[in-house]
Order: structure tokens, then C-alpha cells, then sequence
């Protein structure tokens, strides 16, 4: 009988490797997840265009799919600045941190 939810992996943890001073100094943690949403009705999810090739194209078919099935969910469309695997800047994730419930990074290929 089919109860239209979705299984999803939750994974644990990443390691996070940084390198600040070239390979042989690199620095290693590990990073946990958020705590999982009760709910999306009434969040605001944060959708992050990456820049690699087609996310916009994911992107737009996730903000349909939302509006059309969970209308409560608000969502913020964001171009992620500067290169695509580097953090060029942190103004995105300090305005996704103060005026948002989630995010969902777009990858494509």
C-alpha cells in the first residue's frame, strides 16, 4: 500500500578537510547535520543555485513541485557568489542562518 512519503539517507557526518597553507598542512573535522524539520508547512527553504551546469534547470523543477504540492513552504531562490566548489563568501549562508528553516543546495550535470 503506497503512503506517499519518500525514504531519503540521513547521513551521520562529513569530514570537513581544509587546507590553509598548501597540502601539507591540512586541517581535519567532522561536521554534523542540522536537527531534522518536524514539518515544512510554514518554513521558508532556502533554494541555492551552485552555478554547476543545470542546477537552475533542477532548481525551478523543485520551487514547481513545492508550490504545487506543499504551498506552505516559502521559497527563497539564491545564486550561490563567486566559484562553485569554494566559498567565496559567507554573506549567503549568514542570510540562510537568520531568515530561513532550510536549504537545499541544486547540482545537476
Amino acid at each position: 500500500m503506497k503512503t506517499g512519503l519518500i525514504s531519503a539517507l540521513n547521513p551521520e557526518s562529513r569530514q570537513i578537510v581544509t587546507a590553509d597553507a598548501g597540502p601539507a598542512q591540512q586541517s581535519r573535522g567532522v561536521s554534523n547535520l542540522a536537527p531534522r524539520l518536524d514539518t515544512l508547512n510554514g518554513k521558508t527553504v532556502y533554494l541555492v543555485d551552485t552555478g554547476f551546469g543545470g542546477s537552475y534547470k533542477f532548481l525551478d523543477q523543485m520551487q514547481q513541485w513545492l508550490a504545487q504540492h506543499m504551498p506552505a513552504v516559502k521559497t527563497v531562490r539564491r545564486r550561490k557568489p563567486g566559484f562553485i566548489f569554494r566559498d567565496d563568501t559567507n554573506d549567503l549562508w549568514k542570510e540562510i542562518k537568520e531568515k530561513g528553516d532550510a536549504a537545499i543546495l541544486g547540482v545537476a550535470g
